[in-house]
């Protein structure tokens, strides 16, 4: 999918993300490598605190202690689908369930029907299975499960398809597999027909409540493989009734992301997440972005961009437009992860290398050489491109520095800064060698 990269951004702060300079170019910096912008999904906890008001001027209206709090309640109008109108990839909008006032999510998506040419689906609620026992929908004495939750899925998709059609994205869980895409299946019945999409949610770590984090296991090759395994029968769920599936919010832990989640190990994840994504017949991958300057996962902010960017930029680099096949050439079970990808004809274009042994900065950092053969003999030359920093734990704007080709970077506004230079591997009788160094990764342009 040449939008397998994408961007989950929270409801409340959709409308902010719009006015930073970086958000349009960090996009347009995403679809200039990969032929098509990221899709958008705009969604979270707060999309089940929101009310609809047709009368609100503003995109948003809520009140905040700090400004990097999220509001416990909140309203929008239709301003804020003129304000989705405007992306430029496919854009899937939450609204709320868990208030369980149907008349009002109604009247907002028919709102965003009318408004948004680049409407993919519409999504009604978010992880249901928190939804606290006094929640609205859930009816006093009872017990809130994945098969209640898919009868109430199965019971709004039918009575808002009249006036909607057949564009919601179902399911919305993150805690599989109790809550899954396989289950909610035979709940919906008939109803299925309704669905557009499937989404089930994703974070390998959490940070909520304390809870620790722990880069070297975060951005080990043999752990996203073993990790990634799991969404394969989700997909395979969605793919035997003919509908797509997402991991419709993801990222690296929970909560906003926990100290690991801005440094340059959190950005190797994310490369190597996507492709095992990929490789699990994921459809697309949509990277949240909570609360601006309360986000440690996000790939941008007010006035920087992130670690995680760089590995989401370097991947899209490796995919690149003519991108259609992707193999791992190696068993999953090491620090070395090795991908091809290849175009329409069948083709190698490109290779990546990533060393996922963790360097932290003291000591020796080890080095990798990976041997590749096969290439015409008449090939003398190959040319790469390194992504790399200080170490796994560096953080830009605490001293990090993390580049692309050398020089490589992106100022506030996500605007390139600095050439990227291209290295060459000699290339004998159709085998080279590349060096990688630990806690860093290498393409190769065959």
């Amino acid at each position: 999918n040449p939008s397998l990269l994408s961007l989950s951004l929270e409801f409340f702060a959709f409308p902010e993300y719009t006015r930073l300079s970086a958000t349009t170019n960090c996009l347009d910096n995403i679809a200039t490598l990969r032929g098509a912008q990221p899709a958008i999904r705009i969604g979270g906890t707060t999309q089940d605190r929101a009310t609809y008001d047709p009368t609100l001027t503003q995109p948003v209206n809520y009140t905040v202690a700090s400004p990097v709090d999220a509001p416990a309640s909140l309203t929008y109008g239709p301003a804020f689908f003129s304000l989705a109108a405007q992306l430029k990839g496919e854009v899937t909008v939450g609204l709320n369930r868990q208030l369980n006032n149907q008349t009002n999510s109604l009247e907002g998506a028919e709102q965003a029907l009318r408004t948004m040419p680049n409407l993919l689906a519409m999504e009604l609620g978010n992880e249901p299975e928190f939804w606290a026992s006094t929640s609205p929908i859930i009816p006093s004495g009872t017990t809130w499960t994945p098969t209640t939750d898919g009868e109430s899925q199965k019971l709004w998709f039918t009575d808002f398809a009249p006036s909607i059609g057949n564009m919601f994205q179902a399911a919305v869980y993150l805690q599989y597999p109790t809550w899954s895409t396989a289950g909610i299946i035979p709940l919906l019945e008939s109803a299925v027909t309704y669905v557009k999409t499937f989404s089930g949610h994703s974070y390998p770590q959490s940070a909520c409540g304390g809870a620790s984090t722990n880069l070297t296991q975060l951005m080990s090759h043999s752990d996203i493989v073993s990790y990634t395994e799991q969404y394969k029968s989700e997909a395979a769920a969605a793919h035997n009734v003919s509908k797509v599936y997402f991991l419709g919010e993801t990222n690296s832990a929970t909560c906003g992301g926990g100290g690991i989640s801005p440094m340059f190990g959190a950005g190797l994840w994310v490369m190597d997440y996507v492709l095992q994504g990929a490789l699990n017949n994921v459809d697309r991958l949509y990277f949240h972005q909570g609360t601006i300057a309360a986000c440690p996962y996000c790939f941008w902010g007010n006035d920087s961009v992130a670690a995680p960017y760089y590995g989401a930029v370097f991947v899209s680099d490796f995919l690149g437009t003519d991108g259609v096949e992707l193999a791992m050439l190696d068993d999953g079970t090491g620090p070395i992860g090795i991908y091809a990808v290849y175009s329409a004809n069948g083709a190698p274009q490109r290779l990546l290398v990533y060393n996922s042994n963790y360097y932290d900065g003291t000591g020796t950092r080890t080095n990798t050489s990976v041997t590749f053969s096969g290439l015409p003999s008449s090939t003398s030359l190959v040319n790469t491109k390194r992504m790399t920093a200080q170490n796994a734990t560096a953080i830009i704007g605490e001293g990090g520095i993390v580049t692309i080709g050398g020089d490589g970077t992106f100022d506030s506004s996500c605007q390139l800064v600095g050439a990227q230079s291209l290295e060459q591997a000699a290339v004998s009788g159709g085998t080279f060698n590349v060096s990688v160094a630990a806690s860093e990764a290498l393409i190769v342009y065959l």
